[in-house]
C-alpha cells in the first residue's frame, strides 16, 4: 500500500482516513489517480482536489453510509465508485450489527481493489460486464434452524460471496483454531476468492491453462470429492513441500487460489515497505531511509526474483519484530522452491506473460 499525505497540510494519512486528523481537510480517494486526495466542497455538489482542482463526486456510500471514502470523477454519472458498484448484494443495515460488519468488510474490500487496480487487472462490475465481478455479503439466518441456510464464503461464476460473520473478530477467531489456520484474515479471504475469479478470466479458456495445469495439478479433478478428502483425511505429511498452505493441497483450484493470495500479500506488502523506505539487506540487517528507492515498486516489478530478494528478509524482520512484542509470528509461512516456482507463474500470468 501506498502512503498518503494530505494535499492541504502535508499529514501522513491512512488508506481508510475520509477526513485529515491535523487541518481537518476533508479527504477522498481518487482511483483515477490512484491517490487520497484533500477535497474541499462546490456549490454545485461536487468537490474540488485541493492540489490539483480536478472535480469529484463522493461515492452514494460516502454520503450515505459513511461505508467508502473513494470519489467518482465529476463526468462520471455513476451513484457508487469502482469498488462500491462490485457489490450486488449487502447486508440488512438496519441490524447494527450487520451495519458495523458491513463496513469492516467494505474496508478491506477496497484493499482488494486498490491491489487489482495497480496491477491493471479486469475489474468490471458484473451488472455491466457478462465476465465481470460481483460481491454478496450475507448474514447467517439462525431463526431458520437450517444448516443448509448457513452462508458460506466462496466463489461461482464472478460472484464472490462473503458470510459477513467473517468480519466478527470473534467468530474469525473460533475459526481459525477451528479450522487450524495459522493465518485467517478478512483481507485473506477477499484475496482468495478473487484467485478463483481471476482463474476463470486469466486461466481456463486461455494459453495459461496448460502451464498452470502443469504447475498446479489437475483442476479436472472432482472438487467435492477432493475437498472431502481433505476435511476427512487432512493434508499430506510433506505438505510444506509443495504448497503455500494445508489448504491448498485439497485441490489444484485450492493451490491457484491461496498461492495468488500470497502474491498479492507480497506485493502489496512490499510497496507498504517500500513507501516507509524500509530495507533489509542480504545479512538480514534492517536499514530505515527517510526516503523509498524510486527503482522499485513491487506492483511493477518485471523481475520476480527482485520481489523475492526483498520478501524473505522482509519477512524475517516482520516474525523477529512481532516475538519482541510478544505475539505471534506474523508471517507464519514457508516458502518452499516448488512454491516459489508457483508463485513466479502467478506473477508472469498477473503481469500478463
Amino acid at each position: 500500500m501506498k502512503l498518503f499525505h494530505c494535499g492541504r497540510c502535508a499529514n501522513l494519512l491512512y488508506f481508510e482516513n475520509s477526513r485529515c486528523t491535523s487541518c481537518g481537510s476533508g479527504l477522498g480517494f481518487a482511483p483515477d489517480v490512484m491517490d487520497l486526495l484533500a477535497i474541499e466542497p462546490n456549490d454545485d455538489g461536487t468537490w474540488a482536489a485541493v492540489a490539483r482542482g480536478d472535480l469529484y463526486r463522493l461515492c452514494g456510500n460516502y454520503q450515505n453510509q459513511g461505508a467508502c471514502n473513494w470519489l467518482i470523477p465529476s463526468p462520471d454519472a455513476h451513484t457508487f465508485c469502482v469498488a462500491c458498484r462490485l457489490n450486488r448484494t449487502i447486508p440488512d443495515l438496519s441490524i447494527l450489527k450487520n451495519n458495523d460488519l458491513w463496513r469492516r468488510l467494505e474496508k478491506e474490500k477496497r484493499r482488494l481493489v486498490y491491489s487489482v487496480l495497480r496491477l491493471e487487472l479486469p475489474c468490471e462490475p458484473r451488472n455491466e460486464d457478462q465476465y465481470g465481478l460481483a460481491f454478496d455479503f450475507l448474514a447467517d439466518q439462525p431463526a431458520m434452524f437450517d444448516e443448509r441456510a448457513k452462508v458460506k464464503t466462496g466463489h461461482a461464476n464472478g460472484v464472490i460471496t462473503m458470510n459477513i460473520a467473517e468480519a466478527d473478530p470473534v467468530e474469525r477467531e473460533r475459526m481459525r483454531s477451528q479450522m487450524a489456520e495459522p493465518y485467517r484474515t478478512v483481507l485473506g479471504h477477499f484475496r482468495h476468492e478473487s484467485g478463483h475469479y481471476y482463474w476463470d478470466i486469466l486461466v481456463r479458456s486461455g494459453p495459461w491453462l496448460g502451464p498452470v495445469r502443469e504447475m498446479f495439478g489437475d483442476d479436472a479433478r472432482d472438487y467435492k470429492q477432493a475437498l472431502d478428502q481433505y476435511y476427512q483425511y487432512g493434508p499430506p505429511g510433506d505438505w510444506q513441500s509443495w504448497y503455500i498452505s494445508s489448504y491448498a493441497s485439497s485441490h489444484a483450484w485450492e493451490d491457484w487460489a491461496e498461492t495468488w493470495a500470497h502474491y498479492l500479500h507480497m506485493v502489496d506488502t512490499l510497496e507498504t515497505a517500500w513507501q516507509f523506505g524500509m530495507r533489509v539487506n542480504a545479512r538480514q540487517r534492517p536499514v530505515m531511509n527517510s526516503e523509498p528507492d524510486p527503482a522499485f515498486d513491487p506492483y511493477q516489478a518485471d523481475d520476480f526474483d527482485a520481489l523475492i530478494k526483498h520478501w524473505l528478509p522482509l519477512t524475517l524482520a516482520l516474525n523477529s519484530l512481532n516475538r519482541s512484542m510478544g505475539h505471534d509470528d506474523a508471517y507464519p509461512f514457508v516458502l518452499a522452491a516448488p512454491v516459489v516456482e508457483k508463485l513466479r507463474l502467478v506473477h508472469r500470468i498477473a503481469h500478463g506473460g
